[in-house]
């Protein structure tokens, strides 16, 4: 059984800006945090304007990664982890993954506050914290923050796609 996904809002080319049209679809698979498999139906984009493709994702999905990011926060938040269905491995790429990005993602938040005249003062009076705690600052930290993260980072076309697993060796 398959969950079609389909926005409500009108989002615009992340790359121009200019209008997307939609082109067709294709299936999606994500893992939730206790290891079923969701099969979602993803609709694709055309800009109209520069011709490239986008893939309308719904809030719990983060480009690139076969977790749901439920998941992904919950051992980055180092949570309950027993609660995943993943293996050691997983973990230790995720956790890594959000580490090495941590301060990118940061600079995005960053970057989007000051365009959207919303810097708040104390990110830049605090004493040194974590790059967890510098996020929260931005996006909070209830569940859901990775969420609020990739959505604005990944509309204006700023998310960066990372390594494959099996390229994550020493290079």
């Amino acid at each position: 059984m398959a969950f079609f996904v389909r926005g409500a809002e009108i989002v615009p080319c992340p790359c121009c800006g200019r209008e997307l049209r939609v082109i067709g679809s294709r299936l999606r698979k994500s893992i939730k945090p206790s290891g079923d498999i969701i099969v979602l139906n993803i609709r694709r984009l055309r800009c109209t304007h520069c011709s490239k493709i986008h893939h309308e994702l719904p809030d719990f999905i983060v480009p690139y990664k076969r977790y749901d990011a439920d998941s992904i926060e919950t051992v980055v938040s180092n949570d309950s982890v027993q609660a995943i269905a993943a293996d050691d491995c997983t973990l230790y790429r995720w956790r890594n993954w959000f580490q090495v990005m941590a301060n990118y993602l940061l600079g995005c938040l960053i970057s989007l506050s000051i365009r959207n005249f919303q810097v708040p003062v104390d990110i830049l009076s605090v004493a040194p914290q974590s790059a967890l705690q510098r996020i929260g600052h931005f996006v909070g930290d209830a569940p859901g923050w990775l969420g609020r993260i990739v959505r604005p980072i990944t509309n204006l076309n700023l998310w960066l796609h990372t390594r494959s697993a099996f390229l994550s060796g020493n290079a």
